[in-house]
């Protein structure tokens, strides 16, 4: 018998709060269930093994990532994009941390076209549409930018920028001062 209220989505929003609290890699089916104080055996007709459950909270956070891009993007261009698109990532990122490493997590292509991976990759491609990237260039710069978002976020999440001045809050408008410049001068091949 399924306990009443349990569903996938409900065990992957619990994975998912988890995650915040103390770390995506210590998500776990048991984990789950200690948590709904049920057995663990009774999580297995939703969901097929920690795997699944971990795959479920790497598509929920996506989607979250994906729908405040997509708000925070609407009626802007050019560097107001950028500078939006790029605060979504740190800010969801700092408010959830567990949330944010999933969104890294390696999926399955046919998992992974299914989800909100593609709705970052076009949202990436309309803010670049304001600086007339054409191919290849325009997947350099995607390239890019997720590699400086990611590569600072992840850095300032594990205090790597806590032990010097300027502080953080100070670098980061500056760094996408730096993409908008590079990417409205962006170099020949």
């Amino acid at each position: 018998m399924v306990r009443a209220g349990l569903t996938a989505e409900r065990l992957a929003q619990a994975g998912a709060e988890l995650a915040d609290e103390v770390g995506f890699d210590q998500v776990t089916v048991s984990a789950i269930a200690r948590r709904f104080d049920v057995k663990v055996a009774s999580l297995y007709s939703h969901v097929k093994n920690s795997q699944d459950l971990k795959t479920r909270i790497a598509l929920l956070a996506l989607e979250e990532l994906a729908d405040r891009g997509a708000a925070a993007l609407a009626g802007r261009a050019g560097k107001d994009a950028l500078a939006a698109f790029a605060n979504v990532y740190r800010d969801y990122a700092r408010e959830h941390p567990g949330r944010y490493a999933a969104a890294q997590m390696r999926l399955d292509p046919a998992v992974a076209a299914a989800g909100a991976g593609g709705r970052h990759a076009r949202m990436t491609r309309a803010i670049l549409r304001g600086y007339d990237l054409a191919e290849p260039d325009q997947t350099h710069a995607v390239r890019l930018l997720g590699s400086v978002f990611h590569g600072y976020v992840s850095l300032e999440a594990a205090g790597g920028f806590s032990h010097s001045a300027p502080d953080p809050q100070e670098t980061w408008p500056r760094i996408i001062d730096a993409l908008d410049a590079l990417l409205r001068n962006w170099p020949a091949a």
